[in-house]
C-alpha cells in the first residue's frame, strides 16, 4: 500500500463551450479498471446523442493501467491529451469522459488538444481533489492518574486522537501516519515513564483535501 497519494473526491463535472461545441467533462474515482469500464459506458449512455464520447484512465498503485480512446477524434487529439492531465496532475485511481456536442466551427488538431485539456482540467477543480493519507491506528492504555496529561499532550502533538474510552483503564485511540509507529511508541514510552500499554489497530487511508492551485 503507497503511504500516500493523490487522486479526485467520489465524482464531479464542468461543462465549457468553445467555439460553439459543448464539452462536458465528468471525472470519478476508479479503483478498478472494470469500475472505470462501466463509468465509460454510463456516459455514453447519457450522452448517447452527441458527437465524442472521448474517455482516459489511470489505475492501480503504479499506474500500471492507462488507457485512452478519442471516440472518433482525430488520433492523438482527445483521450492522450486528456490521459496526460491526469498524469501532470499526478491522479492515481481516476476516469475522465468528455462529452463533445459539435457546435459546426472545427478547431483543427491543437484546438482539440487544448479543448480536451481543458474541459479535463476544469472538470477536476470541479471535483476537487484529495491527498490519501495511510494511518496505523494505535491503542495506547494507561492508569487514570496519567489521563490528563497524556490527553493534553496528544491533543496539542501531530498525532490525531479519535477517541478516548474510559473503561477499567483508559484507552486512547490515535491515528500516526504509516512509519511512524516506532518513533511514536518511543514518543509514549518516554511520555508515560514507560507505564502505557500500547498496541497496533488496523491501518486505513484518511483523506484531506488540496486546495485547487
Amino acid at each position: 500500500m503507497l503511504e500516500s497519494y493523490y487522486t479526485v473526491k467520489i465524482e464531479g463535472s464542468e461543462e465549457i463551450t468553445i467555439q460553439k461545441s459543448r464539452f462536458i467533462g465528468y471525472i470519478r474515482r476508479c479503483e478498478t479498471e472494470e469500475a472505470a469500464q462501466a463509468f465509460i459506458q454510463e456516459i455514453k449512455k447519457k450522452h448517447h446523442d452527441a458527437n465524442h464520447n472521448c474517455s482516459a484512465y489511470m489505475i492501480g498503485e503504479n499506474d500500471l493501467i492507462q488507457k485512452a480512446n478519442d471516440d472518433g477524434e482525430p488520433s492523438g487529439t482527445a483521450g492522450v491529451p486528456m490521459l496526460e492531465v491526469l498524469k501532470k496532475k499526478g491522479l492515481k485511481d481516476t476516469a475522465v469522459v468528455v462529452t463533445r456536442y459539435f457546435g459546426g466551427t472545427k478547431l483543427g488538431a491543437g484546438g482539440l488538444i487544448r479543448a480536451y485539456s481543458t474541459t479535463t482540467s476544469a472538470a477536476i477543480r470541479a471535483t476537487g481533489v484529495v491527498k490519501r493519507q495511510l494511518m496505523q491506528e494505535m491503542r495506547v492504555t494507561v492508569d487514570y492518574k496519567l489521563l490528563g496529561k497524556l490527553e493534553n499532550t496528544l491533543r496539542n502533538s501531530n498525532y490525531l486522537l479519535k477517541e478516548i474510552k474510559y473503561l477499567e483503564n483508559v484507552e486512547f485511540i490515535i491515528y500516526v501516519k504509516s512509519g511512524q509507529e516506532e518513533s511514536f511508541s518511543q514518543w509514549i514510552i518516554d511520555l508515560t515513564s514507560d507505564q502505557a500499554k500500547i498496541e497496533q489497530g488496523d491501518r486505513s487511508y484518511m483523506e484531506k483535501d488540496v486546495p485547487d492551485e
